[in-house]
């Protein structure tokens, strides 16, 4: 975490937001992927300072695989999910964050019910940016983690 995302675009960046602020933003918005929707996912927590975040997925039932457990495909988009919108948060939502690289490693197999994703992002630069996340069950235990690497652009529909 060595530069403030914004600090090249000050003149064109909109007041920064309490976490608060942030958080209600995320949690109201009408603009919410499918995609999103389809995890489940619930911002729970912004820390803009730390550039770290906390959100929950709802692993759905139909998410699992023939042993009941979610397949690592789910998984892997909420970890996803994680960190874009950790760097989308870090910019004071003047950028997206395509990930260019994803690496995942799976420690346990998550059951269908309430997750949670930590995501913080360990070095912004002048065109890229390192964000780790970690996944975790009901019961607090790591299930998966994942480092990305992502290069954050303006806003634009693609």
């Amino acid at each position: 975490m060595t530069s403030d995302p914004a600090s090249d675009n000050n003149a064109q960046t909109p007041p920064k937001m309490s976490d608060e602020e942030m958080l209600a933003r995320f949690q109201n918005s009408k603009k919410r992927p499918a995609c999103s929707n389809t995890l489940g996912m619930r911002l729970t927590s912004v820390d803009q300072a730390n550039m770290r975040i906390t959100m929950e997925f709802e692993a759905s039932a139909a998410f699992a695989n023939p042993t009941g457990a979610i397949q690592g495909g789910f998984l892997a988009a909420m970890l996803d999910e994680a960190t874009s919108t950790c760097a989308i948060i870090a910019s004071n939502v003047t950028m997206n964050a395509p990930t260019l690289e994803m690496k995942v490693s799976y420690l346990r197999p998550l059951f269908p019910g309430r997750a949670e994703a930590r995501a913080q992002i360990l070095r912004w630069g002048k065109s890229i940016c390192f964000i780790e996340a970690e996944l975790f069950n009901q019961e607090g235990e790591m299930v998966a983690k994942a480092s990305a690497t992502q290069a954050p652009k303006p806003f634009r529909r693609l």
